[in-house]
């Protein structure tokens, strides 16, 4: 075998993925906002500063391609390392080798720490003096929202970078790298409708796509010209998987906030697809359940009293069937409290009333309105003067309530939406009401 042979021998024994990585800055899709010509930090880069950064996105963005290509941009010593399997012994010999090149060499040292925010503090404490005298620049990957699994002092001395889902133009180009690789269009493999599903179901994941493509072209490569799979074909051959979501990830807030925000802010078909999403992903709909009845008394409150009755029963109905079934309730409840007026005004009242016991403490209990269950309490006054409102006509008189010293204060404003616009009305024409005889 000659050397050439055994070069393209090498080269089709890697995989799909390894092939059409990107071998700088520039071959890298999908983030050009960030590492673009025209970006602060892209301009930074070309112009030879390298600092240590924290790669902030999710899965198949490019996070470990970007990594080598800084590495091979600065002609750096790279280190990959996964911080599940890293501990501080190897993370401090790890940093004495980078300090030694980079005082007898003066070579950078790339040190890319794959999931980084699994290190605990002990390890990042570790990377800390190595980072802070340049004997290391840190490359640290993470799905997770850095400013919670990091801790401040690794932060502060590194800058976060977002990296974005790839578009669907994004995966579009990578398909036509697939493409040239092959020497086969997509189109003459897959029907039009599955090269669609097959964006779809890659989610804006580089490496998705790319190990399904690598699946495809190999197991079609002796397929009659025009033989092509439809959709049902390509998903029995990929056996796709449901939609990521870890219960215990930044993905897990940012879903159920949406979905409180969407409710809150009446979008009942907002709601509903963030239900779904989480559904799919394998969210507990106990939780989901009791989210919602947090928010009925939250976000609706008295402008719809029948909001948390219909939350409390959605909970019940969920802890009794359970899914799949249980799913229709959490819909049924969900586009019910999204659809109904707001109001905050009982959650504001309460928030007025805590500060306003913070402030006063323990003010004493107006004498008309102190328990006088024994001779001794209604000898110092206990209940004496109280007016019992059932005794008048309306069923209200006009009387305080409040410990004297707070006595005007207003806690509870009710608003002009749905029933709450009725209590406002009533409260109000009590209130204007001239005194009424028993």
């Amino acid at each position: 075998m000659d050397l050439f042979s055994a070069s393209a021998a090498s080269l089709s024994s890697q995989p799909l993925s390894e092939i059409l990585r990107p071998k700088n800055l520039d071959e890298i899709f999908g983030q050009e906002k960030t590492l673009g010509p025209q970006s602060k930090l892209g301009q930074m880069l070309r112009k030879g500063y390298l600092p240590s950064l924290i790669i902030w996105g999710p899965p198949g963005t490019g996070k470990t391609t970007f990594a080598l290509a800084l590495s091979q941009h600065f002609q750096a010593h790279f280190v990959n390392l996964n911080a599940v399997d890293s501990g501080a012994k190897a993370l401090r010999e790890v940093g004495e080798a980078g300090r030694d090149r980079r005082l007898q060499l003066q070579q950078k040292t790339v040190l890319f720490v794959d999931e980084i925010h699994r290190f605990n503090k002990a390890q990042q404490d570790v990377l800390l003096p190595f980072v802070e005298k340049g004997d290391l620049v840190l490359i640290g990957a993470t799905t997770e929202n850095p400013s919670y699994e990091l801790n401040r002092a690794l932060l502060s001395r590194c800058r976060v970078v977002v990296f974005e889902r790839l578009s669907e133009s994004d995966l579009q180009k990578i398909v036509a790298r697939a493409e040239d690789h092959y020497k086969k269009p997509l189109a003459n493999i897959l029907s039009k409708e599955a090269i669609q599903n097959l964006l779809e179901y890659s989610d804006g994941d580089a490496r998705r796509l790319i190990n399904s493509l690598e699946i495809l072209y190999n197991f079609t490569k002796d397929q009659e010209d025009g033989e092509r799979l439809n959709r049902d074909d390509m998903r029995e051959l990929l056996q796709q998987n449901p939609i990521g979501y870890d219960k215990s990830s930044e993905m897990h807030y940012d879903l159920i906030s949406a979905f409180i925000k969407s409710i809150r802010g009446s979008d009942p078909d907002a709601a509903v697809y963030y239900l779904a999403r989480m559904l799919d992903g394998g969210e507990d709909p106990i939780f989901i359940a009791r989210r919602l009845i947090i928010l009925a008394s939250e976000d609706i409150s008295n402008a719809d009293p029948r909001a948390i009755s219909v939350a409390v029963a959605g909970l019940q109905a969920v802890e009794a069937i359970g899914l799949p079934e249980g799913a229709i309730t959490l819909a049924q409840v969900t586009t019910y409290l999204a659809s109904c007026p707001k109001s905050n005004a009982s959650y504001m009242a309460l928030n007025k009333a805590k500060q306003l016991v913070e402030q006063t403490r323990t003010l004493p209990v107006p004498l008309h309105l102190r328990s006088a269950k024994t001779a001794l309490a209604k000898d110092l006054g206990y209940g004496r003067d109280y007016d019992y409102p059932h005794s008048y006509p309306t069923g209200w008189v006009d009387q305080s309530y409040l410990p004297e010293e707070v006595k005007d204060a207003k806690l509870y404003e009710p608003t002009n939406r749905g029933f709450e616009k009725n209590i406002r009305e009533y409260l109000n024409w009590m209130k204007n009401k001239k005194p009424e005889e028993k």
